[in-house]
């Protein structure tokens, strides 16, 4: 087996060249923060650190959202682009439990898999979700979609299964109720904890200016 440089050389090389293109939240440059915040989250934890990079350089390989619902073309690739560079089977298997299991599914999923490694990078995209960086990433994808910046008659469902949750199309700040403002009470690690807190401030600070100003009185 090449050596953990190479493989995380390899593996850069490999999300850059297949994410190329792609819509600016869930690019390489999204991947990257995570992958970094996921090493920074990864020193303070019990963690594989191969396996923490890993699973934040292949998360978003394949994200569902762009291959119409299909959570398995995300994993399958991984594991196959993995198996040319001779990783070991375990490390295979824990890397392609981290894609499967790290998303944000919806209010009310119930955990089927853990592992410190998940616990990592789960924090690590969850950051990168909130805060100003996730503010813009929502605004973003919701162009993207040709979403609705806000409707005051669309309320927020707070209920929604599983798949109502993969088939919104509820306007942006809507989706601020229905997972970003829930994610600083859902992090892992006291570091991802610690950092949760100040993004989520800031995106209270900024909802309470976007009434205001929608409103006209700002």
């Amino acid at each position: 087996m090449i050596n953990h440089g190479q493989i995380i050389t390899a593996t850069v090389d490999f999300v850059k060249k297949e994410l190329e293109g792609a819509e600016g939240g869930h690019d390489w440059w999204h991947i990257y923060r995570v992958w970094q915040q996921a090493k920074h989250i990864a020193a303070t934890e019990p963690a594989d650190l191969l396996i923490v990079e890993l699973g934040a350089l292949l998360h978003d390989i394949a994200d569902s959202k762009f291959h119409n619902g299909d959570e398995n073309i995300g994993p399958a690739k991984a594991v196959a682009f993995l198996q040319t560079l001779d990783v070991p089977a375990a490390i295979i298997t824990q890397v392609e439990n981290i894609i499967r299991h790290i998303s944000f599914k919806g209010g009310n999923q119930e955990k089927t898999f853990f592992s410190a490694e998940l616990a990592v990078v789960q924090d690590a995209d969850r950051l990168d979700a909130i805060g100003a960086i996730g503010i813009a990433r929502a605004f973003n994808y919701g162009g993207f979609k040709n979403r609705s910046l806000y409707d005051p008659a669309v309320k927020p469902n707070m209920q929604m299964t599983k798949e109502a949750y993969k088939n919104s199309t509820a306007p942006t700040i809507t989706h601020f109720y229905e997972k970003l403002l829930l994610l600083k009470d859902r992090m892992n690690t006291a570091t991802g904890k610690k950092l949760a807190e100040e993004r989520h401030a800031f995106m209270e600070v900024f909802l309470e200016r976007f009434y205001k100003e929608w409103e006209g009185e700002a």
